[in-house]
């Protein structure tokens, strides 16, 4: 049995027993703070299991995509070194929601391990919560499991809470005995032990108590059911090997690795975690990737970061000095593209990324190393054994190394880290957030609305007019029954004509009118369980609930940001053509007034690409292509073609929009009926925003018009200016601009030749201290280099001495410290230099007989100079 066999098993078997299959989610949660990656099967229906939604089913089936690696559920450190650890896993999982409990549950678990996947009933043991009776003798007395099987847990083991408070309850997990040769030592060896004789395969969470801020627990009303089956775990024993790495799901990677190295399984420890270690992270990032994450220096950009950087140092480790790890994603391609197409769709882009941060970070990792293996033999000699924490700051900011990989470099060695040094140098670099991040729950004012499943129907595709009843009002968070004129409310009604915002595109404007009331609707939002919220100011009369109203939108608001979101898609298709299939959309915002268009590329746009995608979305807008929406089922969608958006929450059934033969993405949002509509596309800017990631700013219709409007006036104001013709105007400022250069050389140079000739008279500045002739003066240069030149010409005419010269240059100090040679043992450059740096608010340094210094207060410099008296005295 393969992998996808395994999977596909689990899915028919809950799909045959009514279970609605939903998709995996994105592994970026969707509105929860609380999470880096989604990581548990349960993530996507937390809403459903707090009561704040309901759905159109009641039971559910799911193989999800997850990571751990980052945040409280980090497994990182441990992938490569034990049997079953991973970054990435599904997990298989089936769900009722106040549907079945415990019994359906468990008869579920134990029919499909047994008949659907053949396991040996005799070889499976059950725990339970010590306290849960009725777990206990369904297991003995229904499904006839002997009671010396069934093993009484602990709290740590099977019980299970979403968080300190909410819905929990205790859980069941069924195990499997590996036998004795993957035990351990320990006598009292038995089910709860870590050792991988005992392997946890199902955890049965009964969810069936809510927990309040004291710690009491109340029956739920409905209770749930939600377990997870490790897809990676069952296959490891359906096909009878050792470890997880060793089934059909990471083997094909492995050997792949085998080739770009030469190196061959369990031929040493070093490479089998190795192998282990770039097989895992390799799934990892293809999957990560293609749900939008891009490696950054922060957040879940910086976890991806980390585990690709793991990857390429443990393949530097087998000999892999160039870039590797995008041919081994490829072979992720070949495994997991039968159950998500998106990763081929996407391997383009995935592969882009790859290499692109591949070819990063080898740039900078030799210099990082030797950084490290200089600092580790400097400890060595001194008889220290901690790396400090501003060196470990420094490989993280300036060569873009993780902690772990100074981690691993020094794991097999007795030196420490210093991470209390560490901390504090990055808590110097940025300000940290301190606000608690918590679960983004439904408003409690709409949770009676949320709880029943009642979502606001839009009806706003085909008209921007129509009538609706008011189903609650909320002013300040909470419900209130009736509002008057003045009053900032949140309306909800049965059916809407305006837009809310989601997928990039702003809310609709308007107003709600009947004879006694109006209402004016300056933003609408949708919450997450599908309710569209109007805010507004009560201008006339009063509302009350229950009120029914016309809703009319703002049309030319409306139309303008029509214009924009369907300039999008054709930019985004032109950005493919010209720049390449790697670019994806990775964020966006369309108003009425301007686009914003962010998309993944790594490298900057010449001016004559940025031209040719500004050509190409105008010729797309000339050939006047049909806007077609089209309602089918997501799989569909993506079979055909369709470009899905990182940044969105899909449900079953999506709405596809569709120009001519070169845009085809899935989208809610509001379109032109014509691309023509649009009339024109003008590129505002375009710059990079993050690493990989660009934006371009434009504008469409007459916005775009006005903005070339604009621009035609200040070239023709100019070339007034210039007296010339518009065509002149490049030649005239680049004539202007070089005779502004050729008189700033000549003012430079007259300074440098007056301050010369300050060399001459010096003797009269010459001071002596302790018998050392010392000159202090103040001189009018303009830069750096020329007061280090003039410092030299005081040098050769002084013979012996000390000199310290200051300058004020753009707003800023400049001191120079020359000691000559024969003074170095007695006087030192550097801190007399760095003592009249002080008073002008700079620091600096440099050798004994030569050192600079800048300052922010040039107003001090004649203080500053005084000080070297001081200094040598």
């Amino acid at each position: 049995m393969t992998g996808n066999d395994a999977r596909k098993i689990f899915l028919e078997y809950f799909k045959k027993h009514n279970h609605q299959q939903v998709r995996s989610s994105s592994l970026v949660p969707q509105d929860d703070p609380t999470l880096l990656f989604v990581n548990a099967g349960m993530v996507q229906f937390k809403r459903v299991f707090t009561g704040d939604e309901k759905r159109d089913y009641s039971t559910a089936v799911t193989s999800q995509k997850c990571v751990r690696a980052g945040g409280k559920h980090n497994d990182l450190e441990n992938v490569g070194y034990t049997a079953r650890h991973h970054t990435f896993f599904e997990m298989l999982g089936n769900f009722s929601f106040g549907d079945y409990f415990k019994e359906k549950a468990i008869d579920f678990g134990w029919d499909l391990l047994t008949n659907g996947y053949g396991f040996d009933k005799d070889k499976l043991w059950v725990s339970v919560y010590y306290e849960d009776d009725e777990a206990f003798n369904i297991w003995r007395d229904q499904v006839g499991v002997p009671e010396e099987r069934i093993v009484r847990l602990g709290e740590e083991d099977n019980f299970w809470s979403m968080g300190d408070t909410g819905p929990c309850g205790p859980c069941s997990e069924i195990h499997i005995d590996r036998g004795k040769e993957f035990g351990c030592d320990d006598k009292n060896c038995a089910v709860g032990c870590d050792c991988d004789r005992w392997l946890e395969l199902w955890n049965l969470v009964f969810m069936q108590f809510e927990k309040d801020e004291q710690g009491n627990m109340t029956p739920l009303p409905k209770p749930s059911i939600d377990t997870g089956l490790g897809l990676e775990r069952v296959i490891s024993v359906l096909q009878g090997v050792p470890t997880n790495y060793d089934t059909d799901l990471f083997i094909p990677i492995m050997e792949k690795v085998g080739v770009l190295s030469g190196k061959k399984r369990h031929e040493s420890d070093l490479v089998e975690v190795a192998m282990k270690v770039i097989a895992d992270h390799s799934r990892a990032s293809a999957f990560l990737i293609c749900d939008g994450v891009l490696p950054s220096n922060e957040g879940r950009g910086y976890v991806l970061r980390r585990i690709m950087r793991r990857a390429i140092r443990y393949g530097r480790s087998i000999g892999l000095v160039k870039p590797f790890l995008h041919e081994t994603v490829q072979t992720v391609f070949k495994i997991m593209d039968q159950a998500y197409p998106e990763l081929k769709d996407s391997s383009a882009f995935i592969l882009n990324v790859v290499k692109n941060e591949e070819e990063k970070f080898l740039e900078t990792l030799g210099t990082g190393m030797r950084l490290l293996e200089s600092t580790i033999d400097s400890l060595k000699s001194q008889n220290s054994s901690t790396i400090p924490g501003d060196v470990i700051f420094k490989l993280y900011d300036t060569f873009g190394f993780p902690v772990d990989i100074i981690a691993d470099h020094v794991k097999e060695t007795d030196i420490d880290l210093d991470m209390d040094g560490f901390d504090k140098a990055m808590a110097q670099q940025k300000a940290r957030s301190k606000s608690t991040k918590t679960f983004a729950g439904v408003g409690e004012a709409y949770k009676p609305l949320t709880s029943q499943g009642i979502k606001t129907s839009f009806e706003g595709y085909d008209t921007i007019e129509g009538n609706s009843d008011v189903l609650i009002i909320v002013k300040d968070d909470k419900e209130i029954q009736t509002a008057k004129k003045g009053d900032q409310i949140e309306v909800v009604t049965t059916a809407t004509v305006f837009y809310a915002e989601s997928g990039g595109q702003a809310g609709d404007a308007g107003t709600f009118e009947n004879k006694n009331c109006l209402i004016k609707i300056t933003q609408t939002l949708k919450d997450p369980t599908g309710l569209f919220i109007h805010k507004g100011l009560v201008q006339k009369g009063a509302v009350k609930k229950g009120d029914s109203f016309t809703l009319k939108v703002d049309a030319q608001k409306r139309q303008n940001t029509a214009l924009n979101h369907t300039a999008t898609h054709i930019l985004h298709s032109a950005l493919r053509k010209v720049l390449g299939d790697h670019v994806k959309q990775s964020g966006s915002l369309v108003t009425d007034t301007r686009l914003r268009f962010d998309f993944t590329h790594f490298s900057s746009i010449l001016p004559e690409d940025i031209q040719a995608i500004e050509n190409e979305t105008n010729l797309r807008i000339r050939e006047n292509h049909r806007v077609e929406t089209k309602e089918m089922d997501m799989d569909e969608a993506v079979k055909s073609g369709a470009t899905a958006l990182f940044e969105e929450k899909y449900g079953d059934v999506v709405r596809v929009v569709s120009q001519g033969d070169f845009s085809q993405e899935l989208c809610g949002g509001t379109h032109t009926k014509q691309s023509g509509d649009i009339g024109m596309f003008k590129i505002l800017s375009e710059g990079g925003i993050a690493s990989g990631v660009r934006r371009i700013e434009a504008a469409t219709g007459q916005t775009a018009l006005d903005f070339i409007h604009k621009e035609q006036a200040l070239v023709e104001s100019t070339a007034g200016l210039l007296k010339g013709a518009k065509e002149d105007v490049v030649s005239k400022v680049e004539a202007l601009l070089k005779d502004k250069k050729d008189l700033e050389k000549e003012l430079e140079s007259l300074k440098a030749k007056m301050a010369s000739k300050s060399v001459e008279n010096m003797d009269d500045d010459i001071k002596e201290i302790n018998g050392v002739k010392v000159i202090s003066k103040k001189v009018d240069i303009e830069n750096p280099s020329q007061l280090r030149d003039l410092a030299d010409k005081f040098k050769t005419k002084i013979g012996s001495g000390v000199i310290l010269l200051g300058a004020e240059s753009n707003g800023k100090a400049l001191l120079i410290s020359i000691v000559t040679n024969d003074l170095t043992k007695d006087y030192k450059a550097g801190d007399i230099v760095k003592a009249a740096a002080k008073i002008v608010g700079g620091g600096g340094g440099g050798r004994p007989d030569m050192a600079q210094a800048g300052g922010t207060k040039p107003e001090n410099l004649d203080k500053a100079l005084e000080s070297v008296y001081q200094t040598m005295s």
